[in-house]
């Protein structure tokens, strides 16, 4: 080799280097984040153009039954505790990366203690809110069972960019570390959901509060996942069925205060809350325990949005999520299926904690799917859930194209996405009755 040659192959080299030098830098200053957009995002997976806020506020829904000791005697009455966390547009500050505090396991397993744990987000502890852009939509996220207020950052965080305040719930005796009976879920998911939607707007009309004149409750969207869905769809207008009730009363010494959440209850029917305008609901659970029938699932007449994956072993799919969405006939509805994905269509990707030696698998199974990238599976719930919430909350037209394929379009490359990238998606669509 001459000498002109071997210095313009050690001058390459030398190149590589520097930039190879720049690019683990420039990863080290800034670490891949919940919900950050992988190369084959669809385009709404992006982060919108506000900074992010974040505040932890605690509620007392007061004189609740106590569902827990129903029958044993005493005060059937308590007060009823709820974190929730909230995320906003804010004003952009130095740097945005936040640590928040979660933890693995589930209260009272033996096998699954409770280990704390810390992961990163995007976002501004008690930043200051922007209040020249006028009002912003509420969007209520309510985990599943069990789970947390932070399931769900890459949504929470990336909605919030967008425009919109969310209000993420930890459901009491439903969480990661208050684990208890599952009575307390079935009966006080929707609960919760509605008194938290009061609780905003009450909050929002004080002066010294920092929703003051940004939160719009009036122009409201609620996702659950699995518990959260099946609360979320109870919300909407989907009355429980007389057997969900009699199982609620043969698991509660014969309480029959879900009957005040079934089909033609009164007290259920004027419950129906106008200010709610959409519903997305991931993996619902109940459909397979005949938790709703056709005449309840005819009581959702708002736009719905259904996600789930094919091989969903927790909620079902086809006798699951899919026939709530078939059996939805008053909503205008869109169902994307992740095909041959189980349950997990909704959390954060496994944290790091999961994956160390000896931790037991179900960690790691809380939030993996073995068939899909739970980051990609992130990236296109962002991407369809901006689309679905943008077209009704914020009358983005543009948006439809899309969510609304024609049988001609899905054989094309999908609106927002890269040639290719559609691949195990589907994405059906029903208008209302």
């Amino acid at each position: 080799m001459t000498k002109k040659y071997l210095f313009q192959g050690l001058l390459s080299f030398f190149i590589f280097a520097i930039s190879l030098n720049s690019t683990f830098a420039q990863s080290a200053a800034k670490p891949f984040v919940y919900g950050d957009m992988l190369p084959d995002a669809p385009e709404l997976a992006a982060r919108g153009e506000y900074a992010v806020g974040v505040q932890t506020l605690d509620l007392i829904h007061e004189n609740q039954l106590d569902i827990l000791n129903y029958g044993k005697g005493g005060d059937s009455l308590y007060n009823r505790p709820l974190k929730i966390e909230v995320w906003y547009p804010a004003i952009a500050v130095a740097t945005d990366l936040i640590s928040y505090d979660e933890v693995m396991g589930q209260n009272g397993s033996p096998t699954r203690p409770i280990v704390p744990f810390t992961f990163l987000g995007r976002a501004t502890r008690n930043a200051k809110p922007i209040t020249s852009a006028g009002s912003f939509p509420l969007v209520i996220v309510s985990h599943g069972y069990t789970g947390s207020r932070y399931l769900m950052t890459y949504l929470t965080e990336n909605l919030a960019s967008k425009g919109y305040v969310v209000v993420a719930i930890d459901h009491t005796e439903a969480t990661f570390r208050d684990a208890a009976g599952f009575q307390s879920t079935l009966l006080n998911r929707s609960l919760d959901d509605l008194f938290v939607l009061n609780e905003i707007a009450r909050i929002s009309k004080q002066s010294d509060s920092f929703l003051n004149g940004v939160v719009d409750t009036d122009n409201s969207a609620i996702i659950g996942y699995s518990m959260g869905g099946y609360g979320a769809i109870n919300v909407v207008g989907a009355g429980y069925s007389p057997q969900a009730s009699q199982l609620f009363g043969s698991m509660t010494s014969g309480s029959k205060a879900l009957e005040k959440r079934t089909i033609g209850n009164p007290e259920f029917q004027a419950s129906i809350d106008p200010r709610i305008k959409v519903v997305v609901a991931f993996a619902p659970w109940g459909m397979q325990r005949g938790v709703w029938n056709a005449e309840g699932l005819a009581g959702i007449k708002i736009p719905s949005l259904f996600i789930a994956g094919s091989k969903d072993d927790i909620s079902g799919y086809e006798d699951g999520t899919k026939a709530i969405y078939e059996g939805a006939v008053n909503s205008e509805r869109f169902l994307l299926t992740y095909i041959d994905a189980r349950h997990n269509t909704a959390p954060n990707p496994p944290p790091a904690a999961a994956l160390e030696a000896g931790r037991p698998i179900d960690e790691y199974l809380r939030y993996a799917d073995s068939v899909w990238d739970m980051r990609r599976i992130n990236n296109i719930n962002q991407h369809f859930v901006t689309a679905f919430l943008g077209i009704h909350l914020k009358g983005k037209e543009d948006y439809k194209s899309y969510l609304y394929l024609s049988d001609e379009a899905k054989k094309k490359v999908w609106p927002g996405f890269k040639p290719r990238t559609s691949i195990g998606l589907e994405l059906d669509y029903q208008s209302a009755k």
